[in-house]
């Protein structure tokens, strides 16, 4: 199973949906928590029934959005209790869903399969070159401790580019940690908005390839410098599993203030940065896409603010928060934002 760093990747060249939701998770560096209470190494994850976190009130002339934060990882064996966001949902009259990019290749779905073989080859490394010969000497044998801990002796991957092997690595990890990536949120949404007709809103940046077999072999012959990408991988397996798990942990519980003071590096940033801001991209005009998606998802969320009287909607902790987070921008203009 791909892992979110690789989902985005493939499922961009795949011409799938860009799960921008996928990536849950914030981007500032380690901070532990402040609180003489709070819980600053986890080395298990919570199991069993858990409430998950309040909701944000956001509103302004009688219109209300409610919005839930979302994470990823979560633990692996978590049950969410989701009455209350259930019944948020059920009485919203419109629901906003994370913006999301879609591909247009201007070709069939059938001539898009048989693009596949072509693509699938594009996790591989240009000439055969292995990962030895891709990252600096040092990292390597950074790498190969972590393999060896994670991975065991698979030797498929040795052959991959370092921000594909870098994703199949975090995912390694994750799983022996108890955590995993798993969606709760949108799967509840969108049973619930199919089930009882509610109006959804699914903001999307589209992009049009107009040479599709020439972008995947520009990508495969591509210089993409993925080195920081692999770099941060290993960094953030070396440090950050514990905030990891603090993290996911604090989201079952419900514990905000937690939310708010630990995190931890996001190595998928770096990785989407090799691809995303490369020259490659640039051509394809798929650069610059957090900014365009974050604007996208506001024009969306005031357009059902002033449009309706309740709605609902779910985004990633990560884009919520801060000082730059879309709450924050929400309540620079103007709207009255409540914390749960």
């Amino acid at each position: 199973m791909h892992h979110p760093i690789q989902r985005r990747l493939l499922g961009l060249l795949l011409c799938l949906p860009l799960a921008a939701g996928a990536a849950e998770s914030a981007t500032e560096a380690p901070q532990p928590p402040a609180r003489e209470n709070a819980i600053v190494l986890e080395t298990l994850v919570v199991s069993g029934k858990m409430p998950g976190p309040g909701m944000w009130k956001v509103s302004r002339d009688g219109h209300t959005m409610w919005i839930l934060g979302t994470v990823q990882p979560i633990p692996r064996r978590l049950e969410w209790e989701s009455e209350e966001v259930a019944e948020r949902i059920l009485a919203a009259e419109k629901v906003l869903m994370p913006a999301n990019v879609k591909m247009d290749l201007g070709i069939g779905k059938f001539r898009q399969l048989l693009l596949l073989p072509s693509l699938l080859g594009a996790r591989k490394n240009p000439e055969g070159e292995k990962l030895r010969d891709s990252v600096s000497a040092e990292d390597y044998a950074r790498w190969l401790v972590l393999k060896d801990r994670y991975m065991g002796r698979r030797r498929k991957v040795e052959g991959f580019r370092p921000v594909f092997a870098a994703s199949e690595l975090n995912g390694a990890a994750l799983k022996k940690s108890g955590l995993e990536y798993r969606g709760l949120v949108s799967p509840l949404i969108e049973r619930l908005v199919k089930k009882n007709d509610i109006a959804v809103e699914r903001p999307l940046l589209e992009i049009r390839i107009e040479d599709p077999k020439g972008a995947i072999r520009s990508f495969r012959e591509a210089q993409i410098d993925d080195s920081q990408c692999f770099r941060q991988m290993l960094d953030h397996l070396e440090k950050d599993l514990d905030h990891m798990r603090i993290r996911a942990n604090a989201w079952a519980r419900g514990d905000l203030l937690t939310l708010r003071e630990v995190t931890f590096t996001d190595p998928s940033q770096a990785c989407l940065d090799a691809v995303f801001e490369s020259r490659f991209a640039k051509e394809q005009g798929i650069d610059n896409l957090a900014p365009r998606l974050d604007a996208l998802w506001l024009e969306s969320a005031e357009k059902i603010l002033a449009e309706h009287k309740t709605s609902f909607a779910a985004l990633p902790m990560g884009d919520l928060l801060g000082k730059d987070g879309q709450l924050a921008v929400l309540a620079a203009r103007g709207y009255v934002v409540e914390e749960p």
